[in-house]
Formats: C-alpha cells, sequence, structure tokens
C-alpha cells in the first residue's frame, strides 16, 4: 500500500501535545483516504521524522501541512529527510482549491449565524514575518481569491509578526464579524497571540476553526494524496 507522511511544524517547548494532535489529525485523514497509508510527524519533535521515514519505502509521499512554501517546506524539510528524494507535494496553505473550500465554510457560519454576506466583516489573522515576504504574499493573495468567491463587507488581513498587525485589521469590525486564523494547526499562536490581538482591537465576532480544521480540508488531503499515486 502507498505511503503518506503528514508533516507539521509542531511546539519546540513542548513537542508532545503538538505530536499527539497531528497523529489525530493523520488518523482522520487515513480513514477518508482508502488505499494510501496515512501517518504524520512534527518537524520540532526529535528524531520523530526520521524514525517514522525508517519504516517506509522510498516512494512515501511527504504533505507538508503548512500554509507557505517558505524556509521550513524548501530547505528545513528536505534537510530532514536525510538524503532520501522523497516527493514533497505543495503545503496546505497554495492549494488552489483551499480559497473555495474556505470561502463555502464563511458562507456556513455566516448563515448559521443568521447574518447576510454584506454585512459581515472577516479578518483572516496570519503569520507573516519579519524576513520574508513569501507569507503575507500567500496570505494576501488567498484574501483576494476568498473574496472573489464570496460577497463580504470588508475582508482585512492582520499579522502576528509583521504590520498591519490582527489587532489593527480587526479594530471596528463590529459584532457582525468573522476571524479567519490562517494556520494550519492549533499551535501557540492560535492559542495566544491570536487571542490576545483580538481582545486588544475589542473584537466582537465570532472565531473560526484554523485552516486546517475547516469542514472539507481533511477530506480534500486525503483526496490530494490519491491523486499523488495515480499520477505515479
Amino acid at each position: 500500500m502507498p505511503n503518506a507522511v503528514i508533516v507539521a511544524h509542531g511546539q519546540p517547548s513542548d513537542p508532545e501535545p503538538a505530536e499527539a494532535a497531528l497523529a489525530a489529525y493523520a488518523a482522520e485523514v487515513n480513514e477518508m483516504c482508502g488505499g494510501v497509508n496515512v501517518t504524520s510527524a512534527t518537524l520540532a519533535a526529535p528524531s520523530r521524522l526520521e524514525h517514522c521515514l525508517d519504516d517506509l519505502p522510498d516512494d512515501t509521499v511527504i504533505y507538508p501541512l503548512f500554509m507557505a512554501k517558505g524556509w521550513f517546506v524548501t530547505s528545513a524539510l528536505p534537510k530532514r529527510l536525510g538524503g532520501r528524494e522523497l516527493r514533497i507535494l505543495d503545503p496546505l496553505g497554495v492549494d488552489k482549491a483551499l480559497p473555495a473550500i474556505a470561502a463555502e465554510a464563511i458562507g456556513s457560519t455566516i448563515q448559521s449565524n443568521t447574518w447576510s454576506t454584506d454585512q459581515c466583516n472577516l479578518i483572516l489573522a496570519a503569520h507573516g514575518s519579519g524576513r520574508s515576504r513569501n507569507p503575507s504574499a500567500v496570505a494576501n493573495q488567498f484574501a483576494e481569491l476568498v473574496s472573489e468567491r464570496i460577497k463580504l463587507k470588508s475582508l482585512r488581513v492582520g499579522f502576528v509578526e509583521e504590520a498591519p498587525s490582527i489587532s489593527e485589521a480587526a479594530a471596528n469590525s463590529g459584532q457582525i464579524a468573522l476571524c479567519l486564523p490562517f494556520f494550519a494547526c492549533r499551535g501557540g499562536h492560535v492559542l495566544e497571540d491570536v487571542p490576545q490581538e483580538l481582545e486588544q482591537a475589542g473584537f466582537q465576532g465570532k472565531v473560526m476553526p484554523v485552516i486546517g480544521e475547516l469542514s472539507g480540508v481533511k477530506c480534500h488531503i486525503s483526496a490530494v494524496l490519491a491523486q499523488a499515486f495515480e499520477k505515479v
């Protein structure tokens, strides 16, 4: 049976909870992905990826549960493969199907709150970077593509590590507002930085799940993995 490994960043200060959460995530994808064995490893857990790959063949596919094709995906991850030329697929955040999946989830959340889309302000809370323009470019492009699919009152992008901040983006957004964390997993930024920024802004709206937990995303990842082996 073909094999795929979902790889995420994890939490360097406390690796095991994030490792366990990713394993549970991969198990759900595995249930949806008939014909492909799906496992997982975080980069933060020492040697976990290497030990995982020790038992897998050279046609194993790596799926990066990251939001940009940045340093971790293009440099850190390949180095951890130990010279094995395994296929690394594009990360979740640049998947061309993602804006449509997100737009559907946003629309469903608006409907469940009995709002109308043209009344809703959406805050996209992203990581950004003080060293590279790539993460913010990915987030801004995603926002543009979502805007093409669902007509909101406004869609504002704010960042943890660069301007504009999430608190600036969320300011004066009113009660009919959503915050969508543009993160693959519920790590420290989502659990700490994003809530702090929203509190600072006096955000009165509702916070959606992170991108990786949106309805339809796990099913889509399972389809991507299955298709990866169909093309071989």
